[in-house]
């Protein structure tokens, strides 16, 4: 009998641009249902084949194999079609062509938890994922308490989810799809929320799942992670397969794709200020990141941004003021310049600003910048801010030698060293 629980081929998924799909209860499939005689002698809708509308492949001709017991990681930038490749693996959504095949009972976190009822307790809800599952509750009761504790949220599993901070969720909704032993376990970014202490206690539960014989799927953006539990990657570009082979392999590509990539300076005068009532005395016109690739920065190197603005009045002395979010819009740190910069009106100028080795952890990070000058000796006249800029990658190194169970660094809402600036044009 063949080993192999999932096969993919030639597997594609199209998605017009725009369109809602609205969700549907039992209520809406049954009303659907005993219509269907009445539609037999309904005019028809016009067919949109003649390409009055556009569509996007999320996927096309995806074909691969997964044996039982391997640990498989998906890598490719956003848009890849990763989310989109586990969907399908989780019956979530359905192929536009093609097909896949699964072998055995499908654990899934696709998203911080995907599948909880807010108004339910943790308590319920470990109950309901069980019964999702196929598990009998005499199954769940056995592995009750391990997932309690596993989720550090003994106080509050009578709780309504609904109530518990997203810390809560995720460790909850990791452990139930971890514990409740599914032949297949599906894990789409949990490490992109969650304090590095967690992150450790969920790669080293990965990694024993995958020691009891049991199939993981992983899709990360950190390099470190899916070098460290995988053996196999599979590598996605624009919603095709473009590479399948061994972890190292498979990443050290990925990385030279991204370095090979030239950066692009970015448009900021039509970015929407989430604060537009600032006078823009001082307005961002370009960002540009210098010292890296396609926003690919590698552990431990400084960040070093050129930035152009404008002057729309005469500022005798102005500031830079930048602030790191994770992906989920945690801020991890921030650091300000001394005002020593100044601008007549109508001047554009560039200058230069590095943060000095923030030593990020792997991953994916954005941007908030602003310009601002001194009202009182505790106080701040705010000029233009941005948010959500420049979206870059944090890498890690790809080979952690025996140290490789440690590769996770301390991080999290620090201080950043100085921010050094000079003016270059």
């Amino acid at each position: 009998m063949s080993d192999v629980v999932i096969r993919a081929q030639s597997l594609g998924k199209r998605y017009r641009i725009g369109e809602r799909k609205r969700y549907l209860g039992l209520r809406d499939v049954l009303t659907h249902a005993l219509g269907a005689p009445a539609r037999v002698f309904r005019p028809r809708a016009p067919s949109s084949r003649n390409g009055n509308h556009s569509h996007i492949w999320a996927l096309r001709d995806v074909s691969f194999e997964i044996r039982q017991g391997e640990v498989v990681g998906i890598v490719g930038r956003n848009g890849a079609g990763k989310s989109t490749l586990l969907k399908l693996l989780a019956r979530v959504t359905k192929p536009t062509c093609g097909f896949v095949e699964v072998r055995g009972r499908i654990g899934t976190l696709l998203e911080v938890g995907t599948g909880f009822h807010l108004e339910l307790t943790g308590r319920e809800n470990t109950y309901l994922n069980g019964a999702i599952l196929g598990m009998r509750r005499k199954e769940v009761d056995q592995k009750f308490d391990e997932i309690v504790t596993f989720a550090e949220i003994e106080r509050f599993i009578d709780t309504p989810v609904k109530h518990y901070s997203s810390g809560m969720y995720l460790r909850l909704a990791f452990a139930v799809a971890a514990h409740l032993e599914p032949e297949i376990l599906v894990v789409d970014e949990v490490l992109a929320v969650g304090d590095a202490a967690f992150q450790k206690k969920c790669l080293g539960k990965m990694g024993s799942v995958a020691s009891e014989g049991r199939t993981v799927i992983f899709v990360s953006h950190n390099m470190g992670a899916i070098q460290q539990l995988t053996q196999r990657c599979l590598l996605l570009q624009e919603g095709r397969v473009l590479a399948i082979g061994e972890s190292a392999s498979v990443i050290a590509r990925y990385q030279q794709m991204a370095m090979d990539r030239s950066t692009t300076t970015l448009d900021v005068t039509r970015t929407p200020r989430l604060v537009p009532e600032l006078s823009r005395k001082v307005e961002f016109l370009t960002l540009e990141m210098e010292n890296c690739r396609a926003r690919m920065v590698p552990a431990d190197a400084d960040l070093t941004l050129r930035i152009t603005v404008r002057g729309n009045d005469c500022i005798e002395s102005f500031r830079f003021g930048l602030t790191v979010f994770r992906l989920d819009g945690t801020p991890v740190g921030s650091s300000w310049g001394l005002p020593i910069h100044s601008i007549q009106k109508g001047e554009v100028g560039t200058f230069r600003l590095t943060l000095h080795q923030p030593h990020l952890a792997p991953g994916v990070y954005h941007l908030g910048l602003g310009t601002s000058r001194r009202r009182g000796p505790l106080s701040y006249e705010d000029f233009d801010v941005v948010l959500e800029v420049l979206h870059f990658e944090v890498l890690a190194p790809a080979d952690h030698g025996d140290a490789r169970a440690t590769w996770i660094p301390n991080w999290g809402s620090v201080r950043f060293n100085k921010l050094l600036e000079s003016r270059v044009g």
